[in-house]
C-alpha cells in the first residue's frame, strides 16, 4: 500500500514577506535585478568602484575630523590673542603714567637728582 502523505501547500505571497513579491520592494527588485546580480558573491569589476568610494568616506571622515581640530585650536588663540591684547594696553598705560616727567621727578629725588628750574636751550650749529 501508498504511504500517506502531506500534500505540500503553495504559500501566497502579499508582498510583505521575504523572496519577490508584488510590494515596492519586491518591484524594485525585479527591475534592478539585485538578486541575479550578487548571486555568486561581488563582482570583480565593482571592486576599483569600491575602494574608490571606501577612500572617499576615509578622506571625508579625517577632512571633517581635521577641521573640527583646526576650528578647536583658532579659538583657543583667539582667546589667547584677547588676553594678551588686554595684557599690552594694561602695560602702555603704566608705562606713559610712568614715564611723566612728574613721576620720574619723584622716582630720582631719592638719588639726588633734582628738576632743572631753566627750561631746556636750543643748539643751533652754522
Amino acid at each position: 500500500m501508498a504511504e500517506n502523505r502531506f500534500k505540500k501547500k503553495e504559500k501566497k505571497s502579499n508582498g510583505g514577506g521575504g523572496g519577490l513579491g508584488r510590494g515596492i520592494f519586491g518591484s524594485i527588485e525585479r527591475a534592478l535585478k539585485i538578486g541575479a546580480l550578487f548571486e555568486q558573491g561581488v563582482p570583480v569589476k565593482f571592486m576599483p568602484y569600491g575602494m574608490f568610494l571606501a577612500f572617499l568616506l576615509v578622506f571625508y571622515i579625517w577632512n571633517t575630523h581635521y577641521a573640527e581640530r583646526t576650528t578647536r585650536k583658532v579659538n583657543v588663540l583667539e582667546v589667547e590673542v584677547e588676553d594678551m591684547k588686554a595684557d599690552y594696553t594694561t602695560m602702555k598705560a603704566d608705562y606713559e603714567v610712568e614715564s611723566k616727567l612728574s613721576s620720574v621727578a619723584k622716582r630720582v629725588k631719592d638719588i639726588g637728582l633734582i628738576e632743572s628750574p631753566e627750561p631746556p636751550k636750543k643748539l643751533v650749529v652754522q
